[in-house]
């Protein structure tokens, strides 16, 4: 059976939801760690086919130290400062064979139509290490900076857990 890591940065515990979201979409086809980044954890064993990867938007990006010292200071209890998504996939190694990779964000409904994306960026510092994109990078909505996720937005994650597993699985990985 095919395994799957899902990585998550999560401030305010959106992303946090839609990472468990996303994971009990893939269970019903792979078996499934979930790590937030927040707890160090290290790069992908060689038994992981699929790494999902998500976290908040913050100026238009993946966060920075400075970004999540702000959602701190604003009232964010999750999380760490000193470590996020970005620096998690910095330090993840390169030249070698990895598994697929898909990405995911949180990002507040207003900024709809703004540029930038949490998900993208990901996307983008994965594939730089080797990674293959498994699924383009998706996004996630909240109300406002510190949520709640809009209707919907939970049952849609799982949807998309559901959908990577099976794409997965016809990769033949």
């Amino acid at each position: 059976m095919n395994h799957a890591l899902v990585v998550f940065e999560s401030m305010w515990g959106n992303t946090e939801e839609v990472a468990r979201a996303v994971a009990d979409g893939l269970r019903e086809s792979v078996t499934v760690d979930v790590a937030d980044v927040a707890q160090h954890p290290g790069a992908p064993g060689d038994d992981v086919d699929l790494v999902v990867a998500g976290g908040p938007t913050h100026a238009f990006s993946m966060t920075r130290a400075r970004t999540r010292f702000d959602a701190r200071d604003k009232g964010a209890r999750q999380g760490a400062v000193d470590v996020g998504l970005r620096e998690w996939l910095s330090d993840l190694p390169s030249g070698r064979e990895h598994p697929r990779f898909a990405t995911f964000d949180t990002k507040v409904r207003s900024a709809r139509h703004l540029p930038g994306s949490a998900a993208r960026s990901a996307d983008r510092l994965a594939r730089r290490h080797g990674y293959e994109e498994l699924v383009p990078p998706e996004s996630f909505w909240v109300q406002d900076m510190d949520g709640p996720l809009l209707d919907g937005e939970l049952a849609r994650a799982a949807a998309w857990g559901r959908d990577l597993g099976r794409r997965l699985r016809r990769t033949g990985h």
